[in-house]
């Protein structure tokens, strides 16, 4: 799919519209780390990940028959977790621009009758208007060129009344999560080092360093079409969980 050398990394710096990097960029570097991508998951979240995704999945709203996608879907934790929810009779799409990811995925997941995951691009997701009755992103936005068409394709996809989510990392102000502030900044790229992957995970420390604040990615979803747009903080604000509703039309 690219031409990239396979040691290449993205600086994770942001245009403030959203991620400096080519795409080809971020997809070469998610192939490389694909197979260690769920273990250094629990171990730069401080073991803190499935807590953070079961609280995004309840947030979907969703019910047994519904319909769900979920935008960088990496290695199908996420949307696996949907199906769960919209089982039984429900469906769950799956969209992740690393074939790498989308492999684990399949491998992972893949059997099971309503969950399917597809290569495609988050800026132009492979989905019908209206078609799902909640969209979600976990970790991925920051990733993402454009932070408005992002948030702009989710509620496209989504239904009138529908939901649209993203978990994402944060960087925390209060005094409770210094810890985890430390632990990201210092710690992360530790890791990262020794589990022979350093430049990609400190392409994520800096990635998330360059990601706008909260107030701000509210805003880019009000602007991308969403209405009664919320966040809250997790774990003292390491990880940021925003809501927003496609309006009725």
């Amino acid at each position: 799919m690219t031409s990239l050398p396979p040691s290449h990394t993205p600086s994770g710096a942001s245009t403030g519209d959203g991620n400096a990097a080519a795409q080809p960029e971020v997809q070469v570097m998610f192939d490389r780390i694909a197979g260690r991508y769920d273990l250094m998951n629990l171990l730069i979240s401080a073991f803190q990940e499935p807590r953070w995704r079961a609280r995004l999945v309840a947030r979907a709203g969703l019910r047994p028959g519904g319909r769900a996608l979920d935008v960088a879907s990496g290695t199908g934790k996420v949307a696996a977790d949907l199906w769960t929810r919209v089982q039984p009779g429900g469906s769950v799409q799956g969209v992740d621009l690393s074939p790498g990811m989308t492999a684990v995925a399949q491998r992972a997941y893949g059997s099971r009758p309503g969950l399917s995951y597809a290569v495609g691009d988050a800026l132009a997701l492979p989905t019908e208007d209206a078609s799902f009755d909640a969209a979600t992103i976990a970790f991925g936005m920051r990733n993402l060129p454009d932070y408005r068409q992002g948030f702009a394709e989710m509620a496209r996809s989504v239904r009138p009344g529908g939901r649209v989510l993203c978990l994402e990392i944060a960087r925390p102000r209060s005094p409770l999560a210094r810890f985890m502030r430390w632990w990201f900044d210092r710690i992360v790229p530790v890791i990262g080092r020794v589990a022979g992957q350093g430049p990609a995970y400190g392409y994520l420390v800096k990635s998330v360093q360059a990601y706008p604040a909260p107030e701000r990615i509210a805003e880019i979803m009000r602007e991308a079409g969403l209405v009664d747009v919320t966040w809250t903080g997790l774990t003292g604000g390491i990880v940021t969980l925003h809501e927003g509703t496609v309006p009725q039309r």
